[in-house]
């Protein structure tokens, strides 16, 4: 999947609902319940809370929901969250999404293979989190993740990168699964002008 271009599979394309349920999760526990129904209040989509999604959902309400955060919380608040959010997202990826007989063999190849096994999984099922965004992948050391039109970020025009869930979210997979010293850092974001949101992976 290395260069691979993915789009999603259909028009009215959507995002899964970790982007939106553990957003939730991370502001209750740090801010408490009013916070979270703040939160989906201004995003418009209490609806989201009394019943959580269990599948995909629009990704408007993602896009929202990020913009909703960064407006209330700020973009080092907002940051804050959206890693927290993107951890939890890690841990149920880990404990219901990634076969445990992979998981079982990527902690024990070499690493640089287990990447690459990482990112061919991740490139695979990228329409799920990239919703209409353009994903395209590059193993190596570091490894590249490169989202045009990333969903989190459209439209908005920030200080410092405003991808942190996505960060996290390939930080607690690469750590649990290639590297335990993986650090992954957005070098470019499309909130600060730039042409697409670039994730390095430094294993």
């Amino acid at each position: 999947m290395d260069g691979g271009l993915h789009a999603p599979p259909e028009a009215g394309a959507r995002i899964g609902p970790n982007a939106v349920t553990r957003v939730a999760e991370a502001m209750r526990a740090a801010a408490g319940e009013d916070a979270v129904l703040a939160l989906f209040a201004e995003a418009d989509l209490g609806r989201h809370l009394a019943t959580p999604p269990e599948r995909m959902v629009a990704e408007g309400d993602v896009t929202r929901l990020h913009a909703a955060l960064r407006a209330r919380l700020g973009e080092d608040g907002a940051a804050r969250i959206g890693a927290e959010a993107g951890r939890l997202t890690g841990d149920y990826l880990l404990a219901h999404r990634i076969p445990r007989p992979l998981q079982a063999v990527l902690r024990v190849i070499p690493a640089r293979i287990a990447a690459r096994v990482l990112l061919g999984a991740i490139g695979r099922h990228s329409w799920t989190f990239s919703g209409s965004g353009a994903f395209h992948a590059e193993a190596g050391r570091p490894a590249r993740l490169t989202i045009s039109g990333c969903p989190l970020c459209r439209g908005a025009r920030t200080a410092s990168p405003a991808c942190a869930y996505f960060a996290a979210t390939l930080q607690r997979l690469f750590q649990a699964l290639v590297a335990r010293r993986t650090r992954v850092v957005e070098t470019a974001c499309s909130a600060l002008g730039a042409p697409a949101c670039v994730f390095e992976i430094r294993y």
